[in-house]
């Protein structure tokens, strides 16, 4: 996928770009092709970006650590302000309070927005936190804690324990 050249939005009709794609994304292992569309629309001082895109993934199970296959679907939209970004905000103070403005993704107006990137990072949000191969899922199988077990270099003295007095 390559970057979109924001300028160049203003010249699509309606300012809107839409694309379809099914490739594989870097730094994301996945069993198929990542596949769906986007649609990056300029509005004057931001750009609307909604997708939907979809890939299987291998998971690990929480419960009991099998991996399995998992239908990784994601309809993201945002919105990303363009204006011109100042690199003060690389080096903020940690003990500095935040504005709004801080936490808002931006973009100059005059650059590229990373569509690959963008949807990498929108793929990894959409992973579920809690990892489980199905609802009923027993976890792992513990042995009895009541069996026990002697290994032979203690049995010995599990035999001398035996014969002392309680």
């Amino acid at each position: 996928m390559k970057a979109i050249h924001i300028p160049r939005l203003t010249q699509a009709p309606e300012r809107t770009e839409t694309l379809e794609f099914k490739e594989s994304i870097q730094g994301l292992d996945t069993l198929t092709p990542v596949q769906g569309k986007v649609r990056i629309i300029h509005q004057g001082n931001y750009l609307e970006v909604a997708a939907h895109a979809e890939t299987i993934v291998t998971l690990s199970c929480h419960r009991c650590l099998q991996q399995f296959n998992y239908r990784l679907s994601v309809d993201p939209s945002e919105m990303i302000w363009l204006n011109e970004a100042d690199d003060a905000t690389e080096e903020l103070p940690l003990d500095r309070d935040l504005t709004m403005d801080d936490l808002m993704e931006s973009l100059p107006p005059d650059g590229y927005f990373d569509l690959q990137k963008w949807l990498y990072e929108q793929l990894c949000l959409g992973v579920p936190q809690h990892q489980l191969c199905s609802k009923s899922c027993a976890g792992i199988d513990v042995e009895d804690k009541n069996a026990q077990v002697v290994d032979r270099r203690w049995a010995s003295l599990n035999a001398l324990k035996g014969q002392l007095p309680s």
